[in-house]
């Protein structure tokens, strides 16, 4: 049965209201936990469990070991070192061995709490020094057998913070914080929040006994049917909250209609088209014409692989504004990618009837004055340029489409401004080379209809990808001498290690003159572009590599998006190890861009960690974005990918997009299914999902669905 009371007041009391919690207890859960209210307490989840009725034996410990829970006597406790670098050491023993103990903050108050000869329970992370085991900080606890007696078989670790473990607050007395909390909850503090039929669908555990079991659980099992319960919750309500608010957008943003395919489109489509289409791009155009022709603002996320035709498609549907009387705007985030759209663009167009102007912070007075002119009067087609596009002098007769390329370089109100350009607003397209797994893109972008673009224009050749370490470097360098007496280019890059400006400087420095050494002057000319250059030096350098007055280009990560040379047909990547794998296979998409064949050489040191040996493994095996996007996912999990939305869709608590995705589908169809029954929410048997996002306060934007 749908419970319908979401009287749940009592989460919403402040932290200090629990016995036990004063006001500096209170103010350090704020602090280094963000506990402000029972609420707050009650998802603070443990991290794991352990049966505290079974202490290990000292001598049985092992670095396979990652914890260890062991009784024994206080032995010593003294105070070592000065100043900073001052710790307490301690050493327990039990009848099978010696095990230190180590704290480096609080050591005022753990001395006082601790008495040679007294027996205590220890609970923490293992380690070892000189080959004996060691915990540093950890919870620590009288022993009585009465105690021992009085613990139950599973009882929860709670995440902590060094400072409060020194104060005083240790897992186990958030443990005894959080028992004592719900002896205070009853079902009606915890209302049902889904419907029967959806609890019987998925065999999933009631969201009152599920609180009780994910904290303190009577056995394994119940603890796992617990957690699966909330990990679905956490997805389910994450793609209810979405799908709402698509919806929304569906019911009541007016959008221009595009009804027309006209001359604009058949003349480049017939004339100018420089390559046959893929599928998959025939597939995207069709999916916007539908959005564009719905009489609805289309708002669709458009990823593909590095040289998939992400532009093409973007041209072509700018025509098609342009058949219907609209203007269009393409908005990059560096000056260097809009211009290469712009000369791109502008040479596909060559001998048609359609005006496209390029807008930048370096275009001059004059020429910015007639831009802004010919946008304003719509004798402007199509306006491409940096932010500058979505500056307040910038007006247009009737913009009707907005493409905005690598979208994750700008805020979320630098997009909105573009909305704002018209009194119907414009349809948006956003546009992203790095591609994003299908649970990624469900959890971050799921208020977005998106397009996937898995296929590479015909004649693109893969790119040959080989891993050396530096002693072959002698050897790649002959290589690229190879390559430049075919006539070809070469980029070299460096890594960026953002904590180091001035290592970056030093190490590409030392390494522009490594490359000068192998590439002398003048039988060789050397591009080198880096982050402190001034705009006008580094502009001048790229341009002189893309015209082929230099053969070399040696760089940092600047040019990881925004070059096109389709002559370069090497890419060194040094120190490879230190990129991440979506960096790399970005760094690798700048070469494999003309007709010849392309390669990639990613040199290393020659101690490489797992992970490392993993990302070259992986680079060398496949030129798939898609797979490696999967891979990346996995390594590293969500927070780290770059591109994703900054809406906080994915900190979920307890779920994982890695290790989650089948419940993540099944969450997807059961939302879907459910706003397919009832898109309002307005069904008794759903009373309970409606009153659940009603109480989630500035979680959902309610108001104007219900």
């Amino acid at each position: 049965m749908c419970t319908i009371n979401s009287n749940n007041n009592i989460l919403n009391t402040p932290i200090e209201y629990l016995t036990g919690i004063s006001a500096q207890r209170g103010e350090l859960l704020r602090k280094e936990l963000n506990i402000h209210t029972f609420h707050d307490l009650l998802h603070h989840f443990p991290f794991r469990h352990v049966d505290k009725t079974k202490v290990d034996a000292i001598a049985s410990l092992t670095p396979s070991n990652e914890y260890a829970y062991v009784a024994g006597k206080l032995l010593s406790v003294d105070l070592v070192g000065e100043g900073r670098s001052k710790r307490l050491v301690a050493k327990l023993k039990d009848n099978t061995g010696f095990i230190e103990l180590v704290w480096f903050q609080g050591i005022s108050f753990i001395e006082k709490m601790l008495v040679i000869g007294h027996q205590y329970l220890l609970f923490g992370k293992l380690g070892f020094f000189m080959g004996n085991p060691q915990i540093a900080h950890p919870e620590i606890e009288l022993f009585s057998a009465e105690k021992m007696a009085g613990k139950a078989s599973l009882e929860p670790i709670y995440p902590s913070t060094e400072k409060l473990k020194s104060r005083g607050l240790s897992g186990t007395l958030l443990a005894k914080f959080t028992a004592a909390l719900l002896s205070k909850l009853s079902v009606q503090d915890l209302p049902e929040n889904l419907p029967a039929n959806l609890l019987s669908t998925y065999k999933l555990m009631g969201r009152y006994d599920a609180y009780q079991q994910i904290h303190f659980p009577v056995s394994e099992k119940h603890y796992q049917h617990a957690l699966r319960r909330l990990k679905f919750d956490e997805l389910f309500f994450a793609q209810l909250r979405m799908q709402l608010i698509k919806l929304e957008r569906n019911r009541f943003s007016r959008g221009n209609i595009f009804d027309k395919v006209g001359a604009y489109f058949n003349t480049f489509y017939n004339n100018h088209l420089p390559f046959t289409l893929t599928n998959a791009q025939k597939r995207v155009l069709k999916e916007i014409r539908k959005d564009t022709g719905s009489g609805k603002q289309m708002n669709r996320l458009l990823q593909g692989d590095v040289g998939s035709g992400k532009t093409m498609v973007a041209l072509l549907c700018m025509l098609i504004a342009a058949d219907n009387n609209f203007q269009s705007v393409l908005m990059a985030p560096t000056e260097i990618l809009a211009t290469q759209h712009y000369n791109s663009i502008v040479e596909m167009l060559q001998g048609m009837d359609v005006k496209v102007a390029l807008l930048t912070g370096s275009v001059k007075t004059k020429n910015r004055r007639q831009i802004l002119q010919d946008a304003a009067d719509g004798t402007l087609h199509i306006l491409i340029g940096t932010h500058a596009v979505i500056e307040d002098k910038v007006q247009f007769k009737n913009i009707g489409l907005a493409v905005v390329d690598e979208q994750h370089k700008f805020g979320v109100a630098q997009r909105a401004q573009l909305r704002e350009k018209n009194t119907i607003p414009p349809h948006v397209l956003v546009m992203t080379a790095t591609p994003i797994p299908r649970t990624l893109a469900l959890t971050a972008y799921g208020d977005l209809d998106y397009s996937v673009m898995d296929e590479l224009p015909p004649g693109r050749k893969p790119i040959v990808t080989t891993h050396r370490n530096e002693t072959a470097r002698p050897q790649v360098m002959d290589f690229i001498k190879s390559e430049i007496a075919l006539g070809r280019q070469a980029y070299i890059i460096y890594p960026l290690i953002e904590e180091s400006s001035k290592l970056d400087y030093e190490n590409l420095m030392k390494g522009y003159e490594e490359v000068k050494s192998f590439f002398p002057e003048p039988k060789y000319w050397i591009s080198m572009v880096h982050g402190k250059q001034p705009p006008e030096l580094k502009e001048t350098n790229m341009q002189r590599f893309v015209s082929g007055d230099t053969q070399i280009m040696v760089s940092t990560t600047v040019i990881e998006v925004g070059v096109n040379v389709p002559n370069a047909s090497v890419m060194v990547i040094e120190s490879a190890e230190k990129f991440g794998l979506s960096q790399l296979h970005q760094l690798r998409g700048r070469v494999g861009r003309g007709a010849e064949k392309s390669y990639c050489v990613l040199l290393t040191g020659s101690k490489l960690s797992n992970d490392a040996r993993e990302r070259m493994g992986i680079m060398v095996a496949t030129n798939d974005g898609f797979k490696i996007a999967e891979k990346d996912l996995e390594i590293r999990g969500p927070g780290e990918i770059e591109g994703t939305r900054q809406s906080g869709a994915i900190n979920f608590r307890l779920a994982s997009i890695v290790n989650d995705k089948a419940m993540l589908e099944f969450a997807r169809a059961a939302v879907e299914e459910l706003l397919t029954a009832d898109a309002d929410i307005e069904m008794e048997a759903h009373q309970c999902i409606k009153n659940f996002l009603i109480s989630q306060k500035g979680k959902t934007k309610w108001s104007k669905i219900a």
